[in-house]
């Protein structure tokens, strides 16, 4: 397992800290009047999201968290399980729903995701930042307010509920942020 010195950890890097995977979120370098120089970092743990702070002696050696990223395109879901094939490859992965309960709202055959696979598991997959998804269940759109403050309560195609602005019908294709849930424009 390769490793990195306290000095050489920058934002963004991937470390493993008792045995767990981390994303450093800052590393400051504590230079005190008396005493060995010191890190000290934050970091977040990348399997529950946990923010910690660590302290390193200035010059120890961390491991590097053997994490990968993976752009994945979705093939179907079957079952309890989502078919994800690198487009490159063409290898074809098994995941299951349950390892990513709460993003499964966004999941729509034949798009990209980003698949993190920590020692060979996958352990988290990404929708793309913005998705165009069309409405299938809302109250009938309203004449009148086009500032967009005024939401009611809508059904994505694929089963996620969002709030939209009044003035948005049923069958209406629209673009959807999948970081927040919210609604961002028609397309």
């Amino acid at each position: 397992m390769s490793q990195a010195s306290t000095n050489e950890v920058k934002a963004g890097m991937k470390v493993e800290i008792e045995n767990e995977p981390y994303v450093v979120i800052n590393n400051d370098f504590v230079k005190p009047g008396k005493g060995q120089a010191f890190n000290k970092m934050r970091v977040k743990n990348i399997l529950n999201g946990k923010v910690i702070e660590k302290t390193f002696k200035s010059g120890d050696k961390l491991d590097l968290a053997d994490v990968e990223e993976a752009p994945m395109r979705l093939l179907y879901v079957q079952g309890d399980d989502a078919i994800f094939m690198n487009d490159t490859s063409f290898e074809q992965i098994s995941v299951p729903l349950s390892s990513f309960e709460e993003k499964k709202q966004w999941l729509m055959d034949d798009i990209v995701y980003v698949i993190l696979f920590y020692k060979s598991s996958v352990i988290d997959v990404t929708p793309p930042t913005f998705m165009v998804m069309k409405i299938t269940e809302t109250s009938p759109g309203l004449r009148g307010d086009t500032s967009g403050r005024v939401l009611k309560a809508a059904t994505l195609q694929t089963g996620a509920k969002i709030q939209v602005p009044i003035f948005i019908n049923e069958g209406e294709t629209i673009k959807v942020d999948t970081r927040t849930g919210e609604y961002v424009s028609r397309v």
